[in-house]
């Protein structure tokens, strides 16, 4: 698998087993930061990753251009691998990647993040839980890889959404005031 952008265009990271993880296809990252892109500018902002899976998406981000990028994983074979191909990087950029469950972990970070991309196992149930986890540490852009309809709890407002084959890209915004 390669990266699809900036700096770090084309460079390959090795893949977890694909029994393990699905990693976003290539043509689904490049549009989800293009996407990004024309709603904000990357530089210097802060992006999470909260189920990591192959790491592609933490490494795109700071590809293009991510001040700040935290990723969370908790399968240890899988962390293995991403930590492998972090390890070209993180001495040289704020990247970070943490063991561990997402809803454990995300209700303990206690910094904002710009951009939040959620793309847990498709059919764990947890989108609506891991939405609720974020709303104190989402400080914009909250993005969500999907292949059902999703209840949006209703500080989030949708901005934008995209299907790719089986596919949604759902782009998510968080209004502070409550309703």
């Amino acid at each position: 698998m390669n990266i699809t952008g900036g700096i770090y265009n084309r460079q390959k990271i090795k893949t977890p087993d694909e029994s393990i993880t699905r990693p976003t296809l290539s043509k689904v990252r490049m549009s989800v930061f293009n996407t990004l892109g024309t709603m904000i500018d990357f530089n210097g902002k802060s992006f999470l990753d909260m189920y990591s899976g192959s790491g592609i998406m933490a490494l795109e981000a700071l590809s293009r251009g991510f001040g700040s990028v935290v990723a969370v994983e908790q399968n240890k074979k899988v962390y293995s691998v991403i930590k492998s191909n972090f390890s070209k990087y993180e001495k040289s950029h704020d990247l970070k990647l943490i063991l561990g469950d997402s809803l454990k972990v995300c209700p303990n970070l206690t910094r904002k993040f710009d951009v939040i991309y959620i793309d847990p196992p498709y059919f764990a149930g947890i989108y609506e839980k891991s939405l609720e986890l974020i709303k104190d540490t989402c400080g914009g852009i909250v993005i969500l890889e999907h292949v059902t309809e999703i209840e949006i709890p209703k500080n989030f407002k949708i901005i934008k959404q995209k299907k790719y084959g089986d596919k949604i890209i759902t782009f998510l915004s968080y209004n502070l005031q409550r309703s």
